[in-house]
């Protein structure tokens, strides 16, 4: 199956859901698109403290509830993965990413990075 393109729609929504995260104070640690080969799809991939002191399924709706304030409706939310900081993925791309100066349209992709392969990606956030 063809890799389907992250197009400019979409890398403009996900800075809209990195900034409602921020207004609602949740202070995202890793935040950036993955294509991910086994769900053949982009994936908006999330990670912060806030997230990981709560159960996958709360971390979840604190993240939707920011997204509905900030105007973001679940019809306009992309799909997200949350991730906990200690996650092997986000480890090692803070691990690669820990030096750089900007990160913001970064483009790791094929590669391992922790236990993942990364087809491809476009980082917003490693800190």
């Amino acid at each position: 199956m063809d890799k389907a393109a992250l197009v400019g729609l979409d890398i403009e929504r996900g800075r809209e859901v990195l900034d409602a995260l921020d207004t609602a104070g949740i202070k995202v640690a890793a935040a950036l698109w993955v294509y991910l080969p086994e769900y053949e799809d982009w994936r908006l991939v999330l990670a912060a403290r806030q997230f990981d002191n709560l159960a996958l399924r709360d971390a979840y709706r604190k993240a939707h509830d920011a997204l509905d304030a900030g105007g973001i409706t679940v019809y306009k939310t992309p799909p997200l993965m949350i991730l906990p900081v200690t996650d092997p993925l986000i480890k090692g791309l803070r691990r690669i990413f820990s030096k750089a100066a900007s990160v913001e349209g970064m483009r790791p992709g094929g590669q391992m990075i922790g236990d993942r392969f990364i087809e491809d990606a476009y980082v917003y956030r490693i800190s």
